[in-house]
């Protein structure tokens, strides 16, 4: 549930048309664009939020368990905001996305309605369109290595260390046999070869012979 200020609930409520969305979108970088749907400024919790902002309202989705939320925004190229560059460059990618209901009458009462981040930039000739992701997504994405028998490294590359120039038309499909045979390059696998497969791990006790580990 959303933590909202006793006052700016009972505003809502009573069907207060004085509310707009405030967008504040942070870089990589810490470069900062904050900008709001108003036609004047606001400040904001301390930020400044400006009219004419390089984003629109979007259809926001979010799930009560660990699933990511979307949400979908447009907005026109500024100048002084998202440039048609600064996409280019990828300076865009991964942006912080934070979303604010703001009453503008009294800038002191919002709500955050949802964060998220830039995922994918799709340009046009009168302005872009932007996908983002909640930051739900952050807990899907990998973290160091999986287990598992196959190799994970790419042939040739620098995990891998095969030279391909002096190797044309051999191809890997990452198992260790390959790798050791063909290649003679064990000592630079990047899997797990003698990890147990299934039936061992849900391979029952012996039927005879077992003591429960008494000696």
């Amino acid at each position: 549930m959303r933590s909202l200020q006793t006052e700016f609930s009972e505003r809502l409520a009573s069907g207060a048309t004085t509310t707009c969305l405030c967008w504040r979108l942070t870089r990589k970088d810490g470069a900062v664009l904050a900008s709001t749907e108003h036609d004047a400024p606001l400040v904001v919790d301390g930020v400044s939020y400006q009219p004419g902002g390089a984003l629109s309202a979007g259809a926001f989705s979010q799930s009560a368990g660990l699933k990511p939320g979307q949400a979908a925004a447009g907005g026109v190229l500024a100048d002084d905001g998202i440039t048609e560059a600064d996409l280019s460059a990828g300076l865009w990618d991964g942006a912080r996305v934070d979303v604010l209901r703001v009453d503008w009458q009294r800038p002191d009462l919002f709500a955050a309605v949802w964060s998220g981040r830039l995922s994918e930039v799709s340009r046009g000739p009168g302005g872009f369109q932007a996908e983002l992701v909640s930051l739900k997504a952050d807990i899907e994405r990998p973290v160091g290595r999986v287990y598992a028998r196959a190799c994970d490294a790419v042939l040739g590359d620098a995990r891998c260390g095969v030279d391909i120039a002096a190797l044309p038309g051999l191809t890997c499909d990452q198992q260790f046999p390959t790798c050791r045979d063909t290649f003679g390059n064990a000592a630079n696998f990047r899997g797990f070869p003698h990890l147990p497969g299934a039936d061992f791990v849900l391979q029952g006790p012996a039927a005879t012979g077992n003591n429960g580990g008494k000696r």
